[in-house]
């Protein structure tokens, strides 16, 4: 599937100027949202890539994918409209906020906290995935999550879990856990596949090279943003091919796995070419070391401005999940976004 054809939106315009150019027939609505895009590459299947073009130049023979990047994406089964999702750590070794909320006490007040501030869903995890990481049995995965996650569900919050492994996503599924979120993309566990095919669940695929504990070394990319598009499709096609109807998934680029700083800043620049997969997009920049190395900030708790920056620009595709730990101010933040877009601002 690695041939496939792409088209890249660019010339972005927002608000009152994307309704008049579409309108005027110069610029095409990117997923179907509120943002447009007034330019387009054409990326054949041997990655040449023509000059950007106006999008009333693109030759017929292009409709097929154009239809594919102007269409709005599946829901997936969740709520419409951006989201932010907030992450809770119950490791005791992540790279942010590690062993802060491994007890159900202070995972439910930091829960419930965020789920005031306006945060629509918290994704729980319990193995830390960043590089050089302890690998976590699925028997010590689940003891992690298993007090925290009885303790959110029975309070009536949206909860997505984190995890590679098949037990795990059913205990946490038969628990009452609405989303799975694997950062292999349901290439770690040979179950994974099959045991969600037999369920209904949205189901996140994220973009990764290799294992947390191998993915430094596979940073050789020609073109990371058509590789990541081109490699993720692969993924949602061994997914259908599993049973797991398109409609369920949605897509995470990776930032920060396999990825170099500038391979992360040019697939940020560069997120309207994920339009191609027809997928809702998660984006997770959260406290990254990449924010740390541009803005000089060593401390990963202090990075949340930059996490804002980096995240706001998944907005521009509808629906897009902000997966992020300071949830309050994300949520502001996506707040004002929305409101200088001129679009519908959702108070929770």
């Amino acid at each position: 599937m690695n041939d496939l054809r792409l088209v890249e939106p660019a010339g972005l315009l927002r608000g009152t100027e994307a309704a008049e150019a579409i309108t005027a027939g110069v610029a095409l609505p990117l997923a179907g949202g509120k943002t447009a895009f007034s330019l387009v590459s054409l990326i054949e299947r041997d990655g040449t890539k023509s000059a950007p073009r106006p999008v009333d130049r693109i030759p017929a023979s292009w409709l097929p994918e154009l239809e594919i990047v102007t269409a709005p994406p599946s829901q997936a089964g969740l709520p419409s409209g951006a989201m932010v999702m907030g992450i809770l750590n119950v490791t005791p070794d992540s790279f942010s906020d590690g062993d802060q909320h491994r007890t159900p006490e202070r995972a439910v007040a930091r829960a419930q906290q965020m789920q005031q501030a306006g945060v629509a869903i918290l994704d729980v995890g319990a193995e830390s995935t960043r590089p050089g990481a302890v690998v976590v049995s699925p028997s010590e995965e689940w003891s992690r999550l298993e007090p925290v996650l009885a303790e959110l569900v029975g309070k009536g919050i949206l909860v997505s879990v984190d995890t590679r492994n098949a037990r795990t996503m059913e205990a946490a599924l038969d628990m009452g856990v609405m989303l799975i979120n694997d950062v292999s993309a349901l290439a770690h566990d040979p179950e994974a596949l099959p045991l969600l095919a037999r369920r209904t669940c949205p189901v996140v695929l994220m973009h990764m090279r290799g294992t947390p504990e191998t993915m430094k070394a596979l940073t050789d990319y020609r073109d990371v943003a058509v590789d990541v598009v081109r490699e993720l499709r692969d993924r949602i096609a061994q997914a259908e091919q599993a049973g797991i109807e398109r409609s369920r998934i949605l897509i995470d680029p990776g930032i920060g796995f396999a990825k170099t700083a500038e391979q992360n800043a040019e697939l940020l620049r560069r997120l309207p070419i994920l339009a191609n997969l027809g997928c809702r997009v998660v984006l997770g920049t959260s406290r990254k070391r990449m924010i740390g190395t541009w803005a000089g900030v060593a401390e990963p708790m202090a990075r949340d401005p930059g996490t804002i920056v980096t995240s706001l620009p998944g907005l521009d595709l509808p629906g897009t999940l902000l997966r992020v730990h300071d949830g309050a101010g994300m949520v502001q933040a996506m707040r004002v976004w929305e409101a200088m877009a001129g679009g519908a601002v959702q108070m929770m």
